[in-house]
């Protein structure tokens, strides 16, 4: 991903025509390594995105962006010293990915002092500096001592120095005849050109090589040249074959020939929204559901060593009727045996030819007490065969429960839903209660809706309590339920409201609940369909769990359609 310095100064150009002038509304930050500024301008509220880890990056963004309900303490600074404050120069050195942000601020005593942001994308040592008038750090996102380097420190009242410049050349200062003899000297390839223009990436480079294919690179640099100090750059978006972004550039991109396709947008903010949107949404609700993604795991994993033990064990009493005809045989045949005797031969009468048995005996007691001990570990095997039963289906019950959640967790998009998942794992025992503070309760998400091409309501659950909630409490009897067919998945209803539900809509909502499942990347998926009213929930059964009768299936392809 080629979000390279020049690329930053495009971007740099795009965010100063907009926002130099306006002043400092909200600051949020949703993780660790993201900050979010709110500015108001004269063209309304503007959001500035700022992330520094997971393709880091910084552009205007329309994205939105759910935050934590409680700041970090750095937010919670940030918002203290640049509340309200005006945003007057954005600065780049020399094409370098640091951008710097001027503000003019009002400190707690009313007098007014200049603070500067900088913002450094350079890979996982990607940071986000405050610091005052003298340059000297007030925080940071990453706080770099001298245990990590030795060269540049970055914590509280120490100077603030910018990284150490690569030995490249910028392009905007030196002339294109000096850029193309380095060129030359390091060999003439891709990778001369990498290493000799500040700021560009290998598949600026290789692209450079590609066009001067036809013509020469001095044409080329001077054209880059040009493109860089005018500023009209071409945000272009390359997509794979299968339609998913591949990467972006700031400059029409002509070496793959037809081979992927080219797409190009109006602004730098708009292409890297396009490009970073779903990729960002799942990096950042991988973060934040990495410990319950841990615990389902370990549950999964355990409930499943579990089971197999147990089966193990069951398998073990399938042959406990031996035992009871052992002893039958041995009370039968007490005559016969002699005290101390290690073994015993009788005739087995319980089969058709009287087949000699040999019974192996216990020598230190009674023939009688040889009998009994083959009872009761009949009766122990007998017990040990009712318990494990049910144990196993208890068990495989528990299992299927937490393979639900994992498979709503992989679903979940929003710091909302993430909650409502934990608080149903805590309800269940799988979290340990918060202590010491009270939890705010937060508002019931409401089920996620669609709308049929034919006008009916589909409704569709985010989590195993939403679903009970919207199957046996909102739905109504006569409105259609779906769920897939032997895959985890969410409750979809479709609401009659006093009309046929159509052939259509049943489809469309199959589509949907297959989309919804952990089926959604199978080319086709059952999904059963029945009326509410012969859907019903098991006494005391698990959240999601139900059972219903007088069923159809139909086999779909998963889809999910606009909201």
């Amino acid at each position: 991903m080629a979000f390279d310095g020049i690329m930053m100064t495009m971007v740099r150009r795009e965010m100063s025509d907009v926002l130099i002038g306006s002043r400092v509304n909200q600051i949020y930050q949703p993780a660790r390594d993201e900050l979010v500024f709110a500015f108001r301008t004269q063209d309304g509220a503007k959001k500035v995105l700022i992330r520094l880890s997971d393709a880091p990056r910084v552009h205007i963004s329309a994205c939105s962006i759910e935050n934590p309900p409680v700041p970090p303490m750095l937010c919670m600074l940030l918002r203290k010293r640049l509340g309200g404050a005006r945003l007057s120069d954005i600065t780049q050195p020399k094409n370098e990915r640091v951008l710097c942000l001027h503000f003019e601020a009002v400190n707690e005593i009313g007098d007014r002092e200049q603070l500067r942001l900088y913002i450094e994308i350079m890979g996982r040592y990607s940071n986000a500096v405050l610091t005052d008038g003298e340059d000297r750090v007030i925080d940071t996102v990453r706080r770099i001592d001298f245990s990590v380097s030795e060269e540049r420190v970055l914590l509280p009242k120490m100077p603030y120095e910018l990284p150490r410049m690569q030995d490249k050349l910028c392009i905007e200062e030196c002339a294109p005849e000096e850029i193309v003899e380095r060129i030359d000297m390091l060999g003439g390839d891709d990778r001369a050109v990498l290493n000799t223009i500040q700021g560009i990436s290998p598949m600026v480079a290789r692209e450079l090589c590609f066009r001067a294919a036809d013509s020469d690179m001095l044409t080329q640099v001077k054209a880059l040249k040009e493109m860089v100090e005018s500023g009209k750059g071409e945000p272009t978006l390359i997509d794979k074959a299968d339609g998913s972004p591949m990467d972006f550039c700031f400059m029409d991109v002509r070496q793959y020939e037809g081979a992927l396709n080219v797409r190009h947008f109006d602004s730098f903010s708009e292409l890297l929204d396009t490009f970073f949107s779903d990729r960002d949404l799942l990096a950042r609700m991988k973060a934040k559901s990495a410990d319950i993604g841990k615990l389902l795991s370990n549950t999964i994993d355990r409930l499943s060593r579990k089971i197999n033990l147990q089966k193990a064990e069951l398998r073990k009493c399938a042959d406990r009727e031996q035992l009871r005809i052992k002893g039958d045989l041995l009370q039968a045949n007490l005559y016969r045996i002699e005290r101390g005797a290690s073994a015993v031969t009788v005739e087995n009468f319980y089969t058709e030819d009287n087949a000699p048995l040999t019974i192996r005996l216990n020598p230190t007691i009674s023939p009688a007490m040889n009998a009994q001990r083959f009872y009761k570990e009949y009766n122990k095997a007998k017990t040990r065969e009712t318990m494990l039963t049910e144990q196993i289906e208890k068990a495989t019950e528990e299992l299927s429960y937490i393979e639900s959640v994992q498979d709503e967790l992989s679903r979940c998009e929003t710091e909302s839903e993430l909650s409502a998942i934990r608080a149903e794992l805590r309800e269940q025992g799988y979290l340990k209660a918060n202590k010491g503070n009270v939890k705010r309760k937060d508002k019931p998400l409401p089920p996620i809706e669609y709308t049929s091409s034919d006008g009916f309501r589909i409704l569709v659950g985010r989590n195993n309590k939403q679903n009970d909630l919207l199957t046996l409490k909102t739905a109504q009897k006569n409105d259609m339920w779906l769920h897939t067919k032997g895959i985890h998945g969410t409750h979809v209803i479709i609401c009659a409201e006093g009309k046929e539900i159509s052939d259509t809509a049943i489809m469309e909502a199959a589509q949907i609940a297959a989309a919804h499942s952990k089926g959604r990347d199978s080319a086709q998926v059952p999904v059963d369909y029945t009326r509410v009213k012969n859907v019903s929930k098991p006494n005391g059964a698990l959240p999601g769990k139900v059972i219903y009768v007088h069923y159809n299936t139909v086999y779909v392809k998963p889809h999910t359609p606009s909201r």
